[in-house]
């Protein structure tokens, strides 16, 4: 029985000279990962629907041998063009993707991240290149895992602390408003980094060039 699902591609890569692994992020089944078999033949009716942070509806069949399901259709809600004009756009996505992989169990729905990660992408394709997102992203997530850093102990200016709690608490759109001095961003992004080792066990590689924009 084929189920539906809403999504955003993580990751793909090849599996035979015709056939594509998609890992997906989804708000019903969690991460998972399906084969698009035929998908990469010039007629396939996947070619153009499946590449990095697509967002589409999607039916997939579970194999009941695997953890890799079988992909039935995809139809595209959000290509996201505005990512492949800029590495810097790119950076910020991959980061964001892999330190959800990093975080996160295969096929344990938790609808909150998904949304997050919906609204990021959203944020980052319309704002210009910047370290902000990264450090919002940072934060939210950090505080759906149950794991937010108590900002009256840190070591930080107060001007740094105010642009922490903002990050947490205000939505994607009113985050526009926040302006960080070079001293803040160096402030932070090394706060966070001693944060995020102490409670994850390391730093991806992706951060710092997600970071360099």
């Amino acid at each position: 029985m084929d189920e539906k699902a809403t999504g955003i591609i993580l990751r793909v890569r090849p599996l035979t000279e015709t056939s594509l692994i998609i890992h997906w992020l989804t708000g019903e089944a969690g991460r998972i990962a399906t084969v698009a078999k035929g998908a990469r033949r010039p007629k396939s009716p996947f070619r153009g629907k499946l590449d990095l942070f697509f967002s589409a509806q999607f039916t997939f069949r579970r194999s009941s041998r695997s953890e890799l399901h079988v992909l039935r259709e995809v139809d595209i809600l959000d290509s996201h063009p505005v990512l492949r004009t800029s590495m810097g756009y790119l950076n910020q996505a991959a980061y964001a993707a892999a330190l959800i992989e990093q975080v996160t169990e295969t096929e344990t729905p938790i609808p909150e991240l998904f949304q997050l990660v919906r609204d990021y992408l959203a944020y980052v394709s319309t704002r210009p290149n910047g370290p902000l997102p990264v450090f919002a992203f940072e934060m939210k997530l950090l505080n759906e895992l149950g794991l937010h850093p108590d900002l009256g102990e840190a070591k930080l200016s107060e001007g740094s602390r105010k642009v922490l709690q903002k990050c947490n608490e205000l939505d994607w759109a009113a985050l526009s408003m926040l302006k960080l001095s070079g001293g803040q961003i160096s402030e932070i992004q090394q706060f966070l980094h001693s944060f995020l080792i102490l409670n994850l066990g390391r730093i991806l590689p992706g951060r710092a060039g997600a970071l360099d924009v």
